[in-house]
C-alpha cells in the first residue's frame, strides 16, 4: 500500500489529543511532531503538572505550553496557538479535536474519557486494551450511531493481528491460527545454562537437551522447557487482555482458557500452533494464542509481534516459498506469516488518520462480545479484600486471568477482569474459584458498570 497517495487529500492536519502521557502516549506525541497529517498539541494526565512534563520532555518549550483545568483556560490557550496540557478530559472534548487518543491504561477512567469523546462527536483511538476488554464492543456501537468509530491502534498488538488476519482471509488463506509473541523473550546462553527474561536471570540445566524439538514429540518438548522454566512467569495478563480484543474482532477462538503459551523458537510456531492430529498443541483450528519468543542471545527478536499460521494448498507454490525462507511446518503443510514489530505510539497514526479521513476502524468495524477475560483466585481471598489491580502490566494480586465465553453480568457469572479490579469482596473467594458478579461490591454510578450493562442489553436481549 503507498500510505503517502493513502493521505495525500488531508490538507488540513488531523487535531488529535492524547488522554494519558505514560509510554504508549508520549511515543505518539513524541512522533506527532514529525507526522505532517497530525496536529497533537493536546495531552491530558492526572495533573495538568504531568501532562506539561511530558511536553517539555519531547522538546517543547515550556513558554510555549499551558496548563488548563477548566474548558475556558483550554479554549483560551488553544486560541492562542499554544501546546495544551490538562487535568481532565472534560476540560479539552468542546475543542476543535477530531480524535482522541485514549492511553491511560486504567479501566474506570479510560470508559469515562472514551464516552465523552463519543458524545462531543470524535473518533477514538482506543490503545487501552484494559477498557477494551470490557465495553469495547459497546463503545464502537455507541460511536457508530453518532457516524464515529472506536478503533484499536496500529502500533500495538491487537490492531496489528487483526490486521495480519483479515489480510490472510482477504488474500484467499485458510487462517487455522493466529497468535503473537509475549512482551519479553527467553534468551538461552547454552554455554552457561542460563536463561534470561525480562531482567531475571535462572539456571535452567538440562535445557539444552530440549532446544532442539524432536519430530512427533513437540508437546513432550514444551512441557518439559516449561517445567525447567518454572520460576520464569509464562502466563501474562496483557497478553489474555489483547488477544481477546482480536477475538472479538475476528471471532477466533481459544484453545484452553489460560493458553498454552509454549516457549518456542519461531521457526517452530507453525507446527506447534497446529491441531493434536497434526502434532500440535490445538485440539481444533481457529484459535489464538501466544508464545514466549525462545532464541540465544546473538539472534533476532520477534519483538513482541504477531502472527498467523495458514495453510499451504499448492505444493509447487510453496515450495517455491520454501526455497525463499519462508517458516513452514516440517510436513510442509502449515506456514507462518508474520509481523515482528510493535512500536507503540510510533505508528499509531495510520489508525487515527484511517478513523478521522475514512472513518474506518483498524479492528472490526462492529465488534462483538465473544469471549471475557476474567479473574481466577490463585489463593483463598477473604471478604472484605480489596482486588487491587497495578504494575507494569496491571495484574491483580491473588488472582490469574483466563479468557471465557462473554456473558451478561449476573449472579454466579464471572465478571470481567478489569471490571473487579480494585473492587471490595462482598464475601470469601476459596483457591481456584473464578470471581463472579455477586462476589465484587461495585458502586452504581460506575461508568465501566453502566457501559458493561448497555453493552450487555445490546447483545445479549435474552440475558
Amino acid at each position: 500500500m503507498d500510505y503517502l497517495h493513502r493521505y495525500h487529500g488531508v490538507t488540513q492536519p488531523i487535531e488529535v489529543c492524547v488522554i494519558g502521557s505514560g509510554g504508549f502516549g508520549r511515543s505518539f506525541l513524541a512522533q506527532s511532531r514529525r507526522v505532517p497529517t497530525i496536529s497533537a498539541r493536546v495531552a491530558v494526565d492526572l495533573t495538568s503538572a504531568i501532562a506539561a512534563d511530558a511536553w517539555i520532555s519531547i522538546g517543547v518549550d515550556a513558554a510555549q505550553i499551558a496548563q488548563c483545568d477548566t474548558a475556558e483556560q483550554a479554549v483560551k490557550a488553544w486560541e492562542q496557538g499554544l501546546f495544551i496540557a490538562a487535568s481532565d478530559a472534560a476540560a479539552v472534548v468542546g475543542l476543535p479535536l477530531q480524535v482522541m487518543v485514549e492511553a491511560t491504561g486504567h479501566p474506570e477512567a479510560g470508559a469515562r474519557h472514551a464516552r465523552l469523546a463519543i458524545e462531543a462527536g470524535l473518533h477514538v483511538a482506543l490503545a487501552s486494551k484494559e477498557v477494551d476488554s470490557v465495553v469495547g464492543p459497546e463503545l464502537s456501537r455507541l460511536a457508530r450511531a453518532k457516524g464515529r468509530v472506536v478503533t484499536p491502534v496500529d502500533g500495538d498488538q491487537p490492531s496489528l493481528l487483526i490486521g495480519l488476519v483479515t489480510w490472510a482471509q482477504a488474500m484467499g488463506f485458510e487462517v487455522l491460527s493466529a497468535g503473537k509473541s509475549s512482551e519479553y523473550d527467553f534468551v538461552f546462553n547454552a554455554e552457561a545454562s542460563r536463561m534470561d527474561s525480562n531482567g531475571v536471570s535462572i539456571d535452567v540445566p538440562g535445557f539444552g537437551d530440549h532446544w532442539v524439538m524432536p519430530e512427533g514429540k513437540a508437546v513432550e518438548c514444551v512441557k518439559a522447557r516449561a517445567a525447567i522454566c518454572s520460576a520464569l512467569p509464562q502466563r501474562a495478563v496483557p497478553d489474555l487482555c489483547e488477544l481477546q480484543v482480536v477475538a472479538n474482532s475476528t471471532g477466533l477462538g481459544v484453545d484452553t482458557a489460560a493458553f498454552h503459551a509454549p516457549i518456542a523458537r519461531p521457526s517452530e510456531v507453525p507446527d506447534l500452533f497446529a491441531t493434536a492430529a497434526e502434532g500440535g498443541l490445538f485440539q481444533a483450528n481457529g484459535v489464538v494464542d501466544v508464545f514466549h519468543c525462545l532464541r540465544k542471545p546473538d539472534e533476532l527478536s520477534f519483538a513482541g509481534g504477531v502472527f498467523v499460521v495458514i495453510r499451504c494448498d499448492d505444493k509447487p507454490t510453496w515450495d517455491l516459498l520454501l526455497g525463499k525462507g519462508h517458516v513452514m511446518s516440517r510436513d510442509q503443510q502449515r506456514a507462518m506469516m508474520y509481523i515482528p514489530r510493535h512500536l507503540l505510539g510510533l505508528e499509531a497514526f495510520s489508525s487515527v488518520l484511517d478513523a478521522a479521513v475514512y472513518g474506518l476502524s483498524s479492528g472490526a468495524q462492529a465488534p462483538e462480545p465473544r469471549l471475557d477475560l476474567v479473574a481466577r483466585s490463585t489463593r483463598a481471598l477473604a471478604a472484605g479484600t480489596v482486588l487491587t489491580m497495578g504494575g507494569h502490566h496491571h495484574t491483580i494480586d491473588g488472582t490469574t486471568a483466563e479468557l471465557v465465553s462473554a456473558a451478561p453480568l449476573a449472579a454466579g457469572v464471572p465478571a470481567p477482569f478489569y471490571l473487579v479490579g480494585n473492587r471490595k469482596l462482598v464475601r470469601d473467594v476459596a483457591a481456584g474459584q473464578l470471581i463472579c458478579f455477586d462476589d465484587i461490591e461495585i458502586d452504581p454510578a460506575s461508568e465501566l458498570l453502566r457501559l458493561r450493562q448497555q453493552q450487555d442489553a445490546a447483545f445479549f436481549p435474552a440475558g
